[in-house]
């Protein structure tokens, strides 16, 4: 049986959790708070991060988002993240690092810094600067998906792929968190009511982290 060791609000294990719904894969959740620090999480993962794909029957162990969908790609046929050919899937995996990597760092990291780490853990409260900051990258990374929008049936290219996995599952945290602001986005809105309405995503919507309400839109898949 998996076992996922993830936190909600974790854009990684998002974007896992779409892809093993994707694929129609069973699993458990294990809740990994950040700050807990558990053993048995660093005893599965060296790096002590999230997530952490664990087979409890055979004992073998995955982490980092970007090799379990990778592994999970290679095991299980059904609905391929990573299609088309060389160039193409080069594009997808360029597209997946650009949202894991750029979209994190400017919007989802400093979001989940101030409007979750500070309240939770260090009971401060956040930086009006950084918010402001953060949603004015947010805009600029919903421009580039507006005009990816544009051009291509989808992120990566003519079918849903990981990058349309990976962008949703940080502006799924992002807009948990209020940081996105959808006008002058129409293109970027309708993309994600696209992929929040699959049912691989609905599960993550109807999940709440205590204390910490989204806004009144985020559950809604038009919203």
């Amino acid at each position: 049986m998996w076992q996922l060791h993830q936190f909600p609000l974790c854009p990684f294990s998002r974007k896992v959790r779409i892809v093993m719904g994707e694929k129609n894969l069973a699993y458990e959740l294990v809740r990994e708070n950040p700050w807990d620090k558990r053993d048995e999480l660093w005893q599965l993962n060296h790096a002590g991060r999230i997530p952490v794909l664990h087979d409890t029957t055979r004992g073998t162990t995955i982490a980092d988002s970007r090799a379990i969908c990778e592994f999970l790609e290679e095991m299980v046929d059904r609905a391929p993240m990573l299609s088309g050919n060389s160039a193409t899937r080069a594009e997808i995996r360029r597209l997946v690092a650009l949202f894991d990597e750029n979209f994190f760092q400017d919007v989802t990291a400093p979001l989940l810094e101030e409007k979750l780490a500070k309240r939770l853990m260090l009971r401060q409260p956040p930086d009006s600067r950084a918010l402001r900051e953060a949603m004015k990258s947010a805009h600029g990374h919903l421009d580039y998906i507006d005009w990816l929008v544009d051009t291509r049936a989808w992120l990566g290219g003519s079918m849903l792929s990981l990058a349309d996995m990976a962008a949703a599952a940080q502006i799924s945290v992002a807009d948990y968190l209020g940081g996105i602001d959808w006008a002058g986005h129409e293109q970027a809105r309708t993309w994600y009511a696209v992929v929040k309405s699959r049912p691989s995503f609905r599960p993550l919507l109807t999940e709440k982290i205590e204390g910490i309400p989204p806004p009144a839109h985020y559950a809604m898949v038009d919203g």
